[in-house]
């Protein structure tokens, strides 16, 4: 399987394949291999004669495939990239153990699959890019298999929410900036793991900031409207302090604002904060690099979680997490006819502190 790294760098030294097949769940990385693809093998002269950009709705394999083994004119390669290719018939037929079988069976068919055929003998002309989102091949079907053996498969995953900071700070190096740790988990809890989404919000940042700035939460809320005060991650710490005080007041701010700040998503961002209070309990090893390396995050946050493991022991964090379900369960209508969000998190965070 390929790596999103080594196969930018082969793009980039002009070390061209001539198939990619780029499949799964997570579009950015995708996006990115075949924006570039697009953007820079060919010249802006070239592109007019020789780049082809196809989507899956409003073709099929055939016409693709007519197309890859042509010839270009008045240069050295052509392109041609398919994008939504998950929307191709053919391609979507071509997941599960049954298609194995069944293309096993058509080998002497004739009109086994054309993607197929056209990998023994690709055109060497020719750079052929399918963009395969939100899903991925089947590694059992028989096309999964000639493709891994013939063509460039990038399998694009989705980042665990906990590597989303890591992957934060190097999108920002490459582009000669830094962000405090503070300043990355903010973004990360607010932003979730759509990584295209953070490099859009990122990118404001770095329109407005000097190159090799190192990133805050005040800059955050300068460029991208995320108030430094009034977020899920200063909500977690004034309730690893038990700060009665503060965690009112953002509470209160919450209930006010409550398309900044929908429930579900505070609800799921404290139950994965607590969940990690729980662990630091179980962790032998009290040494802030353990702790760091155990729970998935930066040292610079352990400090928080031993404070919060003081004031919250485990049989206290047993019933955090039955509040946290059955906040879950009535904002979502259990049991529930006519309390507001706001009104449910007031009582929700009561009960924690409490």
């Amino acid at each position: 399987m390929a790596d999103f790294n080594d196969i930018m760098l082969d793009l980039k030294r002009k070390l061209y394949k001539p198939v990619y097949f780029l499949h799964g769940e997570e579009s950015y990385f995708i996006d990115e291999l075949s924006n570039y693809i697009e953007q820079n093998v060919l010249d802006e002269t070239e592109k007019g004669f020789n780049q082809t950009i196809l989507y899956g709705r409003d073709t099929d394999l055939s016409s693709i495939i007519g197309l890859a083994k042509g010839f270009p004119m008045m240069g050295e390669r052509q392109v041609v990239i398919v994008k939504e290719a998950q929307t191709l018939k053919e391609l979507s037929k071509s997941t599960g153990e049954g298609d194995e079988v069944k293309e096993k069976k058509s080998s002497a068919d004739k009109n086994p699959n054309p993607l197929i055929a056209y990998l023994e003998n690709p055109q060497p002309a020719t750079i052929l890019v399918f963009c395969f989102k939100y899903k991925k091949l089947d590694a059992r079907s028989a096309l999964s298999k000639v493709v891994a053996k013939k063509a460039v498969l990038f399998e694009s995953k989705k980042l665990y929410d906990n590597k989303i900071p890591d992957w934060i700070n190097g999108y920002l190096k490459d582009k000669k900036y830094s962000i405090n740790p503070k300043a990355a988990i903010l973004l990360a809890e607010y932003l979730g793991n759509d990584l295209s989404k953070i490099a859009n919000e990122v990118g404001k940042l770095c329109i407005n900031l000097p190159a090799n700035s190192e990133i805050n939460v005040d800059h955050i809320q300068q460029n991208i409207g995320i108030s430094k005060d009034f977020n899920v991650f200063e909500l977690q710490d004034a309730l690893s302090k038990k700060d009665v005080l503060k965690t009112n007041r953002i509470v209160q701010y919450f209930a006010a604002n409550p398309k900044e700040n929908p429930l579900i998503m505070t609800n799921a961002s404290l139950y994965n904060y607590f969940q990690k209070v729980l662990l630091y309990h179980f962790v032998p090893d009290k040494s802030r690099g353990s702790v760091a390396s155990a729970l998935g995050m930066n040292p610079f946050f352990v400090e928080g979680y031993e404070r919060a493991a003081r004031n919250y022991n485990t049989a206290k964090l047993k019933y955090i997490f039955s509040y946290l379900h059955e906040c879950d369960a009535r904002s979502k209508g259990v049991d529930n006819v006519s309390i507001e969000d706001g009104d449910l998190l007031k009582e929700m965070v009561f009960k924690i502190l409490h």
